[in-house]
């Protein structure tokens, strides 16, 4: 029966997602230089049209109705298909035409989170079909797999919100463009506005409650759970980013506290609402030392991965995976397990072994899918586009008039 409670909350949660898009679109480009920050900002809005039409199109069938081998849906809900406004879902709480719009929310701002990676260089044209193969290919296979009661879920595998499916697929995705794209041309990563970072961040981390505690779809006592393990860990998190950064350079630094934030929000996303609160400061603790030591991994391997989306939610996402199987207890959540300090390995070893997995072929995949895109349209931009800027080249538009560059 319609429970109007949790409908109504479902609706909020959907907005506060959908509100870490054009979030994400602040952060990035904040941290961008000049003459790119509309270039970076686009990748990220252009997801929030073209991905829904996708997702009506195909993609919530694909990874929400009955599939072959559990691995990927098929298009008996293509364009909605026998759905309609007294369709419930599965829980029988509240409208599928809610959870559909709440699912949708995810499968926008997930590819966006790649394009910090490789800022700068990659072509308008390419990125849109990058943004198309890789959904169908690695975005939705994974939510089926987990989410939609594939492969995954049947073997027990468990992401309260997107540990494996969003950041962990996305941050790996983004660490194989880097290495196929390669580094700037110009190695200046002064960001133009750290205000609009802050911004950002905030709009973030105020639509990560959407995202974690909403994905327990009701609303109850897991829901109030992962919404305080969300801002504890995010906590935790931030202070640990910034007490190493300060003891290491000297000073405080206001865009490693919020990125510490970030590495936080990401890290208990898997967790959210399967693990205890006490559990929370530890994994928001784990999150930003570990990503902290990630993000300096990156920069002493040179890898150009301008904005740290491997570092942050690519580590933040395995290393939260890794952890839920160390924290769950059942008796918490009993659509959960019992973890590593529960007394069961099991479940430790299938959540390594799902996020290994899952980034492994996220990595691989992209690599080939970007040489097959080169072979129909350059995936690098210029040297001339870049060294002018994608924000002029290749749009034709400029966030600053030229004085102010």
């Amino acid at each position: 029966m319609l429970e109007t409670g949790s409908t109504g909350f479902m609706l909020l949660a959907t907005s506060l997602v959908m509100l870490m898009t054009p979030g994400l679109a602040f952060f990035y480009g904040g941290l961008a230089t000049k003459r790119n920050i509309l270039g970076i900002m686009i990748q990220s809005f252009v997801s929030m049209g073209w991905t829904t039409v996708l997702w009506i199109f195909f993609g919530y069938s694909l990874c929400f109705s009955g599939g072959a081998g559990g691995i990927i849906g098929n298009f008996d809900k293509a364009f909605l298909m026998g759905i309609g406004v007294d369709s419930m879902y599965t829980n029988g709480k509240i409208p599928e035409f809610v959870f559909i719009a709440y699912q949708m929310m995810f499968a926008i701002i997930t590819p966006a989170l790649i394009t910090g990676a490789f800022a700068n260089r990659v072509t308008f044209k390419s990125y849109m079909i990058f943004l198309t193969v890789w959904q169908i290919f690695v975005y939705y296979p994974f939510v089926h797999m987990i989410w939609g009661g594939g492969l995954l879920a049947e073997w027990g595998v468990l992401d309260f919100a997107g540990g494996i499916v969003v950041h962990a697929t996305a941050g790996f995705a983004a660490l194989a463009s880097v290495f196929y794209v390669g580094a700037r041309v110009d190695k200046n990563s002064t960001p133009n506005s750290i205000p609009l970072v802050a911004i950002g961040s905030g709009l973030l981390w105020f639509g990560w409650y959407g995202f974690n505690a909403g994905s327990e779809v009701a609303v109850d006592g897991i829901t109030v759970t992962a919404f305080l393990n969300t801002d504890i860990a995010a906590s935790f998190a931030t202070i640990t980013w910034l007490v190493i950064e300060w003891s290491r350079e000297r000073k405080p630094k206001l865009v490693g506290l919020l990125t510490g934030g970030i590495a936080g929000l990401a890290t208990i996303t898997p967790c959210a609402g399967f693990v205890p609160v006490w559990a929370a400061p530890i994994i928001g603790t784990a999150a930003g030392l570990v990503c902290y030591f990630a993000v300096q991994l990156k920069n002493k391997m040179k890898w150009d991965d301008a904005l740290d989306v491997w570092g942050v939610h690519g580590v933040g996402g395995f290393l939260g995976t890794i952890l839920l199987g160390v924290f769950a207890y059942k008796n918490l959540n009993p659509a959960g397990a019992d973890g590593l300090l529960a007394g069961n390995s099991s479940f430790f070893f299938k959540e390594l072994i799902a996020v290994v997995g899952a980034s492994v072929y996220a990595f691989l995949f992209t690599y080939l899918m970007l040489i097959l895109i080169n072979m129909i349209t350059p995936v690098r931009v210029s040297e001339a586009h870049e060294k002018e800027g994608l924000d002029a080249a290749l749009h034709g538009e400029r966030a600053y008039d030229e004085g102010a560059l």
